[in-house]
């Protein structure tokens, strides 16, 4: 079967749905679904084997230049393809030369979504035509609908199923201001209608999307999200080390670190830490986050935990591999209802039991998986209380971490997200 993957690049960030996306394209290959992995905007960025191919379409550069300026809009496109070749945008993006956040992106997501009416028109016809003359899809599988303008414009050209992951499209609408919301929603709802089913993670997470994009409930399919186990599974705990608390994930308020943070503060106010009490973490940390970090920095500062706190960036998989093996608990504990969960997967995997709030994948995650606990989002106090009690007994954060590591690799791996999205595709044949 010949699959189109369409991934969208986080300008140089390592993030979860890139991660999810490259594993299962070489996944997908390996069980004989002949693949073209493409992103959009920028490369993708994984601590992996890169499955991507040397192509990008709708390359960022061009489609800021074509939402800012009539005159670019006008030119040849012949004279400004350079822009977008792959090592270019890369080195771009790794100077943050194309960082931006979804606030500032109302017009352009507008724009995107409107496809061949939209300013970015040449760049939908230029996708279309490399669709139907160098990829030559018989299914189509797009990261997200946020992506779907040209879907219209291709469904014209090519009689082609086309399907949407969906993996966290409901967040950027969220962070969009309240003129933008509620006219990307419309928009999205539009291109909806012309996707022909919907991939996601757990039935809530099917549930909450059909209500939201007024789709009938019938055009959802399920896949597990899953990942390469192989090397966490073999990790073991490093010995004579001090108790440690891991958090591994975008350093922002959404994604809980500030929670993680007071959690460690309220072990020690409370005296239940136990001595040498440490927390490490890891993940990307934004321009637009840095104020943020420095507010939870000050926070250990006067509490007089600063030695005790470690961040140590955003690693390759090797620093991650050795992140998951010298923490004893993992938290991360989103403010929203968070649809992936990826590095708690990991954790898992690592043999780390992990404690998660009460909302969005997590509650199935550990229902399926065990090694965990689940706690009242947005609670710090029990937070720290489920955190504490794992590090206080060692034996029971073993066996959960044990049951944890056993449900991922059963259950959670990348070949069984294959599998299961191949068996979906294959009902569009």
């Amino acid at each position: 079967m010949r699959v189109t993957y369409v991934a969208a690049g986080a300008a140089g960030m390592i993030c979860g749905s890139c991660l999810r996306d490259n594993a299962l394209a070489l996944e997908l290959r390996r069980l004989g679904c002949e693949v073209t992995f493409v992103p959009v905007y920028t490369p993708i960025t994984t601590d992996a084997e890169d499955a991507s191919d040397d192509a990008l379409l709708f390359g960022g550069v061009s489609v800021f230049l074509e939402q800012k300026s009539a005159l670019f809009r006008r030119m040849p496109k012949w004279l400004l393809r350079w822009l977008d070749r792959p090592s270019l945008v890369r080195r771009l993006t790794a100077k943050r030369s194309l960082e931006v956040e979804a606030k500032a992106l109302g017009e352009l997501t507008l724009s995107m979504l409107r496809g061949e009416h939209g300013n970015q028109r040449a760049e939908v016809e230029r996708a279309v035509g490399w669709m139907r003359d160098v990829a030559k899809p018989e299914l189509l599988n797009l990261t997200n609908l946020l992506i779907a303008g040209f879907v219209p414009a291709l469904k014209a050209e090519l009689d082609v199923p086309v399907l949407a992951t969906l993996q966290g499209d409901d967040l950027f609408l969220d962070e969009l201001t309240d003129e933008h919301r509620p006219l990307v929603l419309a928009e999205l709802r539009r291109l909806a209608r012309e996707v022909d089913g919907f991939v996601t993670f757990s039935a809530a997470y099917a549930d909450s999307m059909s209500e939201l994009l007024e789709v009938p409930r019938e055009k959802f399919h399920l896949a597990p999200l899953g990942i390469d186990a192989r090397d966490f599974a073999s990790l073991t705990r490093r010995p004579n080390r001090p108790p440690t608390i891991g958090y591994f994930g975008r350093i922002c308020p959404e994604k809980g670190f500030g929670l993680a943070v007071d959690a460690f503060l309220a072990l020690h106010r409370g005296g239940e830490a136990p001595t040498g009490l440490r927390l490490r973490a890891g993940g990307w940390l934004g321009e637009g986050d840095r104020a943020f970090f420095a507010k939870q920095e000050a926070k250990l500062g006067d509490a007089g935990l600063a030695d005790r706190f470690e961040y140590i960036g955003a690693p390759d998989r090797e620093g991650k591999l050795a992140f998951f093996r010298d923490i004893d608990v993992f938290t991360l504990p989103t403010t929203y209802r968070e649809p992936k969960g990826l590095s708690v997967l990991e954790a898992l995997a690592a043999g780390v039991p992990v404690v998660q709030p009460d909302h969005g994948a997590f509650p199935a995650l550990l229902g399926e998986v065990g090694g965990g606990i689940l706690f009242p989002a947005g609670s710090v106090t029990e937070l720290a209380e489920a955190l504490g009690e794992l590090i206080a007994d060692p034996a029971r954060a073993g066996k959960l971490g044990a049951e944890g590591r056993r449900g991922v690799v059963e259950q959670r791996s990348d070949r069984r997200m294959a599998e299961r999205t191949l068996a979906i595709y294959q009902q569009f044949r």
